[in-house]
């Protein structure tokens, strides 16, 4: 299918959708804590929410890439070096701050599951990292000269989603569990920072030089 990028993209594309999904940010923090403080059902509820944030990004991506490309093949090679300076930055700042898993209980009555709904779409709608990650990173498995570009941003996008649906879920059933290895194993959460740090240092040295048409 002429919208699936070949093979070694696929692996190299996989590799970092996982290891960014396992990494803890705002949108796991968020359900993590929907789960503990109110049952796996708001949980689920609130990574439905980020999933539908998620679409979003990918729907901006695909088409505002693709624009920028039909408009300028030489704007769009210049993303993908802004790209590759992106992706040295979230290496260094992973080194340097480390990953954070904030967990806080709610004081206040259990919100209805619509507000729940609502606040994973905002808070990932409203994630400024996201944003830059889907516009910097997903050109850089798509050639500048792919007459199918468009098709291969908008599969990369919702691929990422269905990656990071199962393995959320998984998170969410052993919440528990998952937290407490976390919270007590520092050396654990470091491993996680330090592969996150290597992997973006090695996309950043080795994609410009890729074939991804």
């Amino acid at each position: 299918m002429t919208f699936i990028p070949d093979l070694n993209v696929m692996l190299a594309y996989t590799a970092a959708a996982v290891v960014l999904i396992v990494t803890p940010g705002p949108d796991m923090t968020l359900f993590l804590s929907q789960t503990l403080t109110g049952g796996r059902t708001r949980g689920f509820v609130s990574m439905l929410g980020v999933s539908t944030g998620l679409v979003f990004h990918s729907l901006l991506a695909a088409f505002g890439l693709s624009a920028l490309l039909a408009a300028s093949a030489t704007a769009f090679g210049m993303l993908k070096i802004a790209g590759v300076a992106y992706l040295i930055w979230l290496a260094y700042q992973a080194l340097r701050h480390g990953s954070a898993l904030k967990l806080q209980a709610e004081a206040e009555s259990p919100r209805p599951l619509g507000q729940v709904f609502l606040t994973g779409l905002g808070v990932n709608l409203l994630n400024p990292k996201i944003v830059v990650f889907f516009l910097t990173f997903l050109p850089q498995f798509v050639s500048v000269s792919d007459p199918h570009a468009a098709g291969k941003l908008m599969f990369l996008g919702l691929y990422f989603i269905a990656l990071g649906v199962p393995i959320c879920a998984l998170f969410i059933v052993a919440a528990d569990r998952f937290t407490t290895a976390i919270r007590n194993s520092p050396r654990a959460m470091r491993a996680i920072d330090y592969l996150f740090a290597g992997l973006m240092g090695a996309f950043a040295v080795r994609l410009p030089f890729a074939r991804t048409d």
